[in-house]
């Protein structure tokens, strides 16, 4: 995995949109937030890593997953607005064996 060592140059457009983002993010984890550091400052060194340690992973991925969300909620464009049509339907149903030999 590779990591970021310099920031992109942003064009205007780009950080208007950077921008909409930090705050829609910083609204939708500041709850997590909290719970992080709650839980960090209620922590004692002895006990930082194993159980914390997943805890704190998993609150991280929590805001992780919210920034994809949050990044991919203003760039919606021309969805669907209704519901899926039904699947299509098979003429004849497969035979559930595949084909082969039947095993007993």
């Amino acid at each position: 995995m590779s990591r970021r060592t310099t920031r992109p140059e942003l064009t205007p457009e780009q950080q208007a949109e950077a921008d909409r983002i930090r705050q829609a993010l910083l609204d939708a984890a500041a709850a997590d937030i909290r719970e992080l550091a709650e839980l960090l400052a209620t922590t004692d060194d002895a006990h930082t890593f194993g159980a914390t340690e997943f805890a704190v992973r998993d609150i991280v991925h929590r805001i992780g997953a919210k920034a994809v969300e949050t990044a991919l909620e203003g760039r919606k464009k021309g969805g669907t607005t209704g519901r899926a049509g039904p699947a299509p339907r098979v003429a004849r149903p497969h035979d559930s064996s595949g084909g082969g030999a039947s095993r007993s």
